[in-house]
């Protein structure tokens, strides 16, 4: 069997995208999966594919804006499972615009399914991590929360907000002695196919950030550089440390200007992904 052998692991908006190419992943290395969705058919979909590589697959609707959903199949898992291990956060939405083209109401559901989803699902298994002293949360934030993007404010507003929540109960646990929980955020480029398909910058943008061609791009360095080495950040592609390192020297109106210059400005206009506030991934 391989390395996750015995490990069980939760996986939100696993039926589709980076969630469900994670999910193989995992199975195939010998672990155990939950995988959650709002979405039915994707999630039976997912099932069919998953159960050939390994029967230790338990997939359920779960609609991670709900506390009380949430919860009820957070005790579910630890049924099933025994206990569960490791939290991967990926599920997540995209609502693109100027910050005054949609009302306060849609940005507060994307923020939902983005952000506040996770503080219940973090709320419902850490606890038992913390008994144990043994566990993992994977935050999956983006390259959109290292830098800040044009039409995109509330999304990249939400995954700063994981980058900071995820760094913030990494230090709560070294704090109280509780080595043995890691926590890793996850910053993933952007997708060829996905959310942000069709998205474009200039010559210069697309040199400085190229495209990751599959999600199982991300899902490889998921399971290898966050679960297997538990780092703290997980980044990909290399080019988005960028960002920081001009912001950590020069005074931010230079990043401003340099994202404005690789054509960041107009890179929604030609846009083909799925505009969605709900919690698929």
């Amino acid at each position: 069997m391989g390395k996750l052998k015995n490990t069980t692991v939760v996986i939100t908006g696993g039926a589709m995208g980076i969630g469900l190419a994670t999910a193989k992943r995992t199975l195939a290395d010998g672990g155990t999966v939950s995988i959650w969705d709002i979405n039915e058919g994707a999630l039976a979909d997912a099932r069919r594919e998953l159960m050939e590589i390994s029967d230790s697959v338990f997939c359920h609707m779960c609609d991670i804006t709900s506390e009380e959903d949430v919860r009820t199949h957070a005790k579910i898992a630890e049924k099933e499972m025994g206990k569960v291990d490791i939290l991967i956060n990926n599920a997540g939405a995209v609502k693109v615009g100027r910050f005054c083209s949609h009302p306060p109401s849609a940005w507060e559901q994307l923020t939902k399914v983005n952000l506040l989803s996770m503080y219940y699902t973090i709320y419902a298994f850490l606890p038992r991590m913390y008994e144990r002293n043994k566990g993992q949360i994977i935050n999956i934030s983006s390259g959109a929360g290292l830098t800040g993007f044009p039409d995109l404010a509330v999304y990249c507003a939400t995954k700063w907000a994981v980058y900071g929540l995820t760094e913030s109960l990494r230090l709560e646990a070294m704090e109280d002695k509780k080595n043995g929980v890691a926590f890793t955020s996850v910053h993933p480029g952007i997708l060829k196919k996905g959310m942000f398909q069709g998205s474009r910058m200039n010559w210069l943008g697309e040199l400085l950030l190229p495209r990751i061609e599959t999600h199982d791009d991300i899902a490889k360095i998921i399971v290898n550089r966050g679960i297997k080495k538990k780092r703290s950040v997980v980044i990909k592609p290399w080019t988005l440390y960028i960002g920081p390192i001009v912001r950590a020297i020069f005074p931010d109106i230079i990043l401003n200007k340099l994202m404005i210059l690789v054509g960041s400005g107009s890179s929604m206009k030609s846009w083909t992904g799925r505009q969605s506030v709900d919690n698929r991934s």
